[in-house]
C-alpha cells in the first residue's frame, strides 16, 4: 500500500468542481483508491463519499492506493491536488 498526505489550501476545500477532478483522476486506475480526513475513509473514486467528507481549507488529508498501479495513482492524483492549487 502507498500513500501520501496533503494540507488542503484551496480557499473553498475540496468542493464540487475540485472532488469530480479527483474522482475523474482516481477513476483511471485499477487501485483501490481511499480518501481519508478526520478519521473518516471514502472511495476516492466516489463523488458522494468524497463531498460527504466535507474537507475545508486547512485540512490534512490522506490518500492512500492499494493495487498493481497504486504509485502511478497517487502521483496523478498529487499532480491534480497541485496543479489545480488544491493541496501541497
Amino acid at each position: 500500500m502507498a500513500e501520501k498526505q496533503f494540507k488542503v489550501i484551496a480557499e473553498t476545500g475540496i468542493h464540487a468542481r475540485p472532488a469530480t477532478l479527483l474522482v475523474q483522476t482516481a477513476s483511471r486506475f485499477d487501485s483501490e483508491i481511499n480518501l481519508e480526513y478526520k478519521g473518516k475513509t471514502v472511495n476516492l473514486k466516489s463523488i458522494m463519499g468524497v463531498m460527504s467528507l466535507g474537507v475545508g481549507q486547512g485540512a490534512d488529508i490522506k490518500i492512500s492506493a492499494e493495487g498493481s498501479d497504486a504509485n502511478d495513482a497517487l502521483n496523478a492524483l498529487e499532480e491534480t491536488l497541485k496543479k489545480e492549487g488544491l493541496a501541497e
